[in-house]
């Protein structure tokens, strides 16, 4: 039988359910797409065992932190799956599969992607149901959903959790930042003098950067306006983060690899602002209730632009063919990942969005 629900049609509820896996093991930002999925098996399933199959990072990340997680199961790093993080001993497959079939789940979803690698991965834990997505080259699973590319992430996955009889309960990710959080920010931070705006310039995909002399040109006008900013990065965005810093000429607080990422997100949630690329940090600032101001490729903002704009201004580029070859990147299968359809570049497509409009949108947040 099919329900009705607000976001379309929900399966019927699977009967005795006692534990379920979900698979998504990548990176931040698709995290906190997941998260109103996992709400909405919580809500389903209240006395049911969550398990995230999630990499080290989601591990260190739940621990202690009230929400839909009970326990995280780290999946060995494997082609499809997720990238071994720096310094993680290697783990053998085959251990991993024994320890899950042992686990005896009742139901699997694959929130991961298309399926070409994870259903199987899905398929090999004997659960009782599988469900999840599926593109044309993925083997199919118990309850299935086509994956699409061009669909915003919360709706994909809140579409896979009404597969096993889960319907929407809200489709704003939201992550609890703990006491634990908000000191080791202060700790790092100290007492705000002003109100404080972070700026996030980094970004995995070049692709998705805004140059750094924009960040800085932002940066310079905030501090005349008496905020006191912040800009946030990975170690491996020090350069970025340095240029920012560097081309300011303003006395703002460079933040590389200072704070855990339970630190950010204490960080974040004090700010009365943050201004990113559109990157992991940007969506964990806005699902710990923070204004944003995002920097989107008009791709990217399909996917991943959250539609509230009470607080929140995406910042649109609506450049679609790369600036080096040309090449329509709309029809792209992935257009995030440089390659994937003979283009190699990975130069900015965000260069043309003006400050003005990112200065308007920001100071609007803040008045």
């Amino acid at each position: 039988m099919v329900a009705p629900s607000l976001l379309g049609p929900v399966a019927e509820r699977v009967a005795e359910v006692e534990r379920i896996a979900v698979l998504r093991a990548n990176a931040l930002g698709d995290f906190i797409f997941v998260l109103p999925a996992l709400e909405a098996l919580r809500a389903a399933y209240p006395a049911a065992e969550i398990v995230l199959l999630g990499a080290p990072w989601h591990a260190k990340l739940w621990r202690d932190r009230p929400g839909p997680v009970d326990r995280v199961l780290v999946v060995p790093p494997a082609n499809g799956i997720r990238e071994p993080e720096p310094d993680e001993q290697p783990a053998a497959t085959d251990e991993f599969l024994a320890a899950a079939r042992a686990e005896r789940f009742d139901l699997a979803l694959q929130m991961h992607g298309g399926g070409a690698n994870s259903n199987p991965l899905i398929t090999a834990f004997d659960a009782r149901v599988t469900a999840g997505l599926r593109t044309e080259n993925a083997p199919p699973l118990d309850r299935w959903i086509r994956y699409v590319y061009y669909q915003h992430e919360v709706i994909r996955y809140l579409e896979v959790a009404a597969l096993v009889g889960a319907p929407a309960t809200t489709i704003v990710p939201t992550l609890a930042v703990t006491e634990a959080d908000r000191n080791e920010a202060a700790g790092v931070l100290g007492p705000a003098r002003q109100p404080r705006v972070a700026l996030h310039p980094g970004a995995t995909d070049t692709r998705r950067r805004w140059p750094a002399e924009r960040f800085a040109e932002v940066a310079r006008d905030l501090v005349g306006a008496g905020y006191e900013v912040l800009v946030t990065g990975t170690p491996a965005e020090r350069e970025v983060v340095d240029g920012v810093v560097a081309a300011a000429e303003a006395p703002v607080r460079p933040q590389v690899g200072t704070l855990s990422l339970g630190g950010l997100a204490g960080c974040y949630a004090d700010c009365a602002l943050v201004i990113s690329n559109d990157t992991g940090p940007l969506h964990l600032a806005a699902a710990v209730g923070t204004p944003t101001v995002g920097i989107f490729w008009v791709g990217n903002l399909i996917n991943t632009a959250t539609p509230l704009r009470g607080r929140h201004r995406p910042i649109i580029s609506w450049t679609v063919r790369c600036p080096v070859c040309g090449v329509d990147c709309t029809t792209d299968i992935y257009p995030h990942r440089p390659g994937v359809d003979g283009c190699p570049h990975r130069d900015s497509f965000v260069t043309d969005v003006p400050v003005a409009e990112v200065l308007e949108a920001a100071h609007e947040l803040l008045r």
